[in-house]
């Protein structure tokens, strides 16, 4: 990234000034009165899926899946969906705005900041100083929500460096809200046609899924909106391609469940649209398409309970007592729908080093460079050290985000846990095997797991949820209500379902904001975002949340030495395909643009 090296701007919101004063009320006075002249350039900031700048994506991913011949498969099927969805750009939404405090100490410097793992911040701050990796420290143990915007390197550790190398003193740069919005990543705009071939039966022959997305030029991040295609439902052909447009737009970044949450949107739309082609109960079509091994890759499934997630989820939900015919029920003037959506999110365990010292006194400590962004990885994490040493929780004293404990994967992609407990009961059962022979205290071991990560079997390897939802239509206003969310979800072993249940709870409300609410207007000519901040951003308040259910259906993984799968962002994927399928469910018209907002509910004049 780079701050403050040349006079050329990229995008609109791109630092080009940092004031350091005594007080932040005498920093927010000169950059007041801080004058900046500049001479306007052509750019481009206008996406469209013709532009012609659009080119494939870098397959950071892996390749784009192309399994049997989907334009034959297409031809041959007796049903066909070939339908456009539209997302528009979305910011990450942390409570708490990003902010570093650094300072010098010798010649070792020292950060605390906001981040979402702390041991890649110091490296990439040793990469862009020049410096020793020993010698910078990054800590980050309280942080107040990240959902992807501070899982890489920004502007306030940047500066903040910068600033107390030349002042030698500490420096913390804070962001108002206001800049949250306008300088750090967001996800950013995404067109996705997807084409289903199925039989009569409803037998999938063809999956087609296709996303193009906005980058900048400066960085190209990868919206792997297709993904779940490989992987969620069998079918004698499936292909998907990824392609950008590059614009001149602020770097986009990893939002809440990167490239599942658009990609499940529209895929678990189509399925519900090829349902009613059909006549086919959407739950029965997907339970019918349930594949034996990796559709794509051919790989036998890790664990896969899916269709439990889905059974045990519909007969909570009432499911058996839906009408397929979309208004079929009121409430006085209200309409009311029913929908759902599968899902499947990619999981595995990284490379992470933990640390547990046997102290004198009876207890352990455990120092892992893991993040606690709000999720409760905590008291997850004692948990699981506890189990792993065979003691009681309170004998556990555990330390956390700090880059002196060596490697921890971040907390990015729900992977962190699975990958943070391996490394801890690792390093447990090296700690109780020396404890054995009965040495003087205190003994201290450390476990790093690249090894065992890398020697993982080839095996298709996701978590999984059914996401059902019920909503009220108002059709006179059309304002979307949505009254019940109900989530089940295989996730492995669940070692705090209190924290686990409120991950995924959160998650779903996320989903909810997404379908609903949110959305970043840009100035066509400027690229500015012109809605930064929550007066003008919209995002679920307690009103707009109803009752939410999460539950988990038995899961085994055998493979994760400490059987977890992630959870966190799994809530979030779906929920807006299954909010939206009750939106027609309730109207009997298909929203295929996010958010759904009012105006667009009203154009469908049939409400009335």
């Amino acid at each position: 990234m780079q701050i403050l090296q040349n006079t050329e701007i990229h995008y609109a919101g791109q630092p080009v000034a940092l004031v350091v004063a005594e007080t932040i009320e005498q920093a927010q006075a000169g950059a007041k009165a801080l004058k900046v002249t500049y001479e306007e350039l052509p750019h481009d900031t206008e996406f469209r899926v013709d532009h012609p700048q659009r080119r494939p994506a870098i397959p950071i991913f892996g390749p784009d899946a192309n399994v049997g011949n989907l334009d034959a498969e297409l031809a041959a099927s007796a049903v066909v969906v070939d339908q456009l969805y539209h997302s528009p750009p979305e910011t990450c939404c942390a409570i708490e705005p990003h902010a570093a405090t650094a300072w010098w100490e010798g010649d070792r410097l020292q950060v605390v900041d906001t981040n979402q793992g702390s041991f890649y911040i110091a490296v990439s701050l040793a990469t862009l100083f020049h410096l020793p990796l020993e010698k910078v420290r990054v800590r980050a143990e309280h942080v107040g929500g990240g959902f992807g915007s501070k899982g890489m390197i920004g502007a306030v550790q940047i500066l903040a460096v910068m600033a107390t190398t030349l002042m030698h003193r500490p420096v913390r740069v804070t962001l108002s809200r206001n800049q949250v919005f306008l300088t750090t990543s967001g996800r950013e705009v995404i067109e996705q046609r997807v084409r289903l071939g199925a039989d009569r039966d409803g037998r999938l022959r063809a999956i087609g899924h296709e996303a193009v997305f906005a980058i900048s030029p400066l960085a190209e991040f990868v919206e792997n909106c297709a993904e779940m295609a490989k992987s969620i439902y069998a079918a004698k052909a499936i292909r998907t391609r990824l392609s950008v447009v590059p614009l001149d737009v602020l770097p986009p970044c990893s939002v809440r469940g990167p490239g599942n949450t658009p990609g499940s949107f529209a895929l678990e739309c189509a399925v519900d649209e090829l349902a009613e082609k059909l006549r086919i109960d959407p739950l029965d079509l997907r339970l019918r398409n349930e594949p034996e091994v990796g559709p794509v890759s051919g790989l036998p499934f890790s664990s896969r309970n899916l269709v439990g997630c889905m059974r045990e989820g519909a007969r909570r939900f009432g499911w058996a007592k839906r009408d397929l015919r979309p208004r079929r029920r009121r409430e006085g003037d209200l309409l009311i729908g029913t929908g759902m959506a599968a899902v499947s999110f990619l999981t595995l365990a990284l490379p992470s080093t933990a640390t547990i010292t046997a102290e004198k006194d009876g207890t352990y400590t455990v120092s892992i460079g893991a993040s606690d962004i709000g999720t409760g990885a905590r008291t997850a994490l004692v948990s699981i050290a506890a189990d792993a040493m065979r003691v009681k929780p309170e004998k556990i004293r555990i330390r956390i985000a700090d880059s002196d404990f060596g490697n921890a994967w971040a907390a990015s992609g729900s992977l962190g846990q699975a990958s943070w407990s391996w490394a801890v009961t690792s390093a447990a059962k090296k700690l109780r095997e020396q404890l054995a022979t009965r040495p003087p205290l205190p003994v201290t071991v450390t476990a790093d797991t690249t090894a065992e990560t890398s020697a993982m079997p080839h095996k298709e390897r996701q978590s999984h949820s059914a996401i059902f939802a019920e909503v009220t239509v108002e059709p006179a206003t059309g304002e979307v209500r949505v009254r019940r969310l109900l989530g089940m979800f295989g996730i492995g072993r669940v070692v705090n379902p209190l924290t686990a249940r409120s991950q995924a709870i959160g998650g779903m409300i996320m989903g909810l904001s997404l379908a609903l609410h949110e959305e970043s207007v840009r100035d066509p000519h400027s690229g500015r975002h012109i809605n930064a901040d929550f007066a003008g951003y919209h995002i679920s308040a307690h009103a707009d949340v109803p009752d939410i259910e999460a539950d988990f259906v038995p899961d085994h993984e055998p493979d994760i030495a400490s059987g977890i799968k992630g959870v966190g962002e799994l809530g979030t994927c779906g929920t807006a395909a299954a909010i939206a399928n009750a939106v027609w469910h309730a109207t009997g018209r298909r929203h295929r643009t996010l958010p759904i907002r009012l105006d667009r509910v009203l154009e469908d004049r049939v409400l009335q």
